[in-house]
């Protein structure tokens, strides 16, 4: 068993973050969180776990972090979500995306060498691919992607690559493909107001809380004409997570690039079946036109993680990814109401 070293995870107020601070808690890992509280949500971070509001920009706070929590000098991890993920947004705003992205995680690598901090995991995106010209997608096709959201994730997996070689940090790096689902404790969930998310954006409307469910392009060259995406339960990926960093410790040599996914993709009309009978409704669907940046679909290859990690997802059924996800869209309801 590797000693369990003291973690910081960047962005553990927001979405993926949260359920990895709890990942690491439930695992008796030292956890403590840094988060700007620009998208996230203070009670998202579990009771007992420190928290630090600022900039993971500021290297002044961050070497203050590092001394409190015994990190440094050769120990300790970083586990980095902390940043902005709307790929139409970043087709708008590159400028914002290359800033809050790259470069802000170029200085969070900058205080890490600095410290000594020796592990770092990489909250990565499928989105560095593009339009793949193959599905599923392996770790080795060709990263080209289609917007700017993609291309400030891939910049920081070279920088990591290109630090790891000149200074004792080895690093992994997560390629996601589409986060849903909550905790399933109801513990923590997608929290984020406006959230894009198509399970997220299901699950409202199936409250109430939004009139119907636009549907963006239906001439995508699959199966039903809809986008077809890997959804991956926010549970499953932070337990890889843990199992990452594991690795890591366990080599200090070795870095890692890999996809994190179930292997399997749905179109965006059969998760609005799943929504329709998990809720027992059937929610109004409004067809609009393509956004841009979105291809046409993304399903990984999930050959690499299972092969090097003891990774065996709990939750690579659809129904129950959303069953969490409304659990949690309802106790949203109760905790913005007390």
């Amino acid at each position: 068993m590797n000693e369990k070293v003291p973690v910081l995870v960047t962005g553990g107020a927001g979405y993926i973050g949260s359920h990895a601070v709890l990942a690491l808690k439930d695992a008796g890992w030292p956890v403590a969180v840094i988060d700007d509280l620009s998208t996230g949500f203070r009670f998202a971070i579990p009771a007992g776990v420190p928290f630090y509001e600022g900039d993971i920009a500021d290297a002044a706070l961050l070497a203050r972090i590092f001394a409190e929590q015994g990190m440094g000098g050769g120990t300790g991890a970083i586990m980095h979500f902390a940043g902005s993920i709307v790929v139409p947004e970043s087709v708008e705003n590159p400028l914002k995306y290359y800033h809050n992205n790259t470069a802000k995680s170029r200085a969070l690598i900058a205080s890490a060498v600095a410290a000594d901090v020796p592990h770092f995991i990489f909250s990565s995106t499928a989105a560095t691919y593009g339009e793949p010209r193959e599905s599923p997608v392996t770790e080795q096709a060709p990263r080209q992607p289609i917007n700017p959201y993609g291309m400030s994730k891939l910049m920081t997996e070279h920088m990591l690559a290109d630090t790891a070689r000149a200074h004792p940090l080895n690093y992994c790096a997560l390629r996601y493909f589409n986060v849903a689902g909550a905790d399933p404790e109801a513990r923590s969930g997608q929290s984020t107001a406006g959230a894009t998310h198509l399970i997220k954006v299901a699950v409202e409307a199936a409250l109430g809380k939004r009139s119907h469910v636009a549907v963006f392009g239906t001439d995508y060259a699959t199966p039903d004409g809809t986008g077809v995406r890997d959804y991956i339960h926010v549970a499953d990926l932070a337990a890889a997570h843990v199992l990452a960093l594991e690795a890591l410790i366990a080599d200090p040599a070795r870095s890692l690039t890999m996809n994190c996914g179930y292997g399997r993709g749905f179109s965006v009309l059969e998760v609005l079946e799943a929504v329709d009978r998990v809720t027992n409704l059937k929610l109004e669907r409004r067809i609009e036109s393509r956004r841009a940046g979105d291809p046409a679909a993304l399903v990984s290859d999930n050959s690499l993680i299972k092969a090097t990690l003891p990774w065996t997802p709990r939750f690579a059924d659809l129904d129950t990814i959303v069953a969490h996800a409304l659990a949690w869209e309802r106790r949203l309801c109760e905790l913005r109401e007390s």
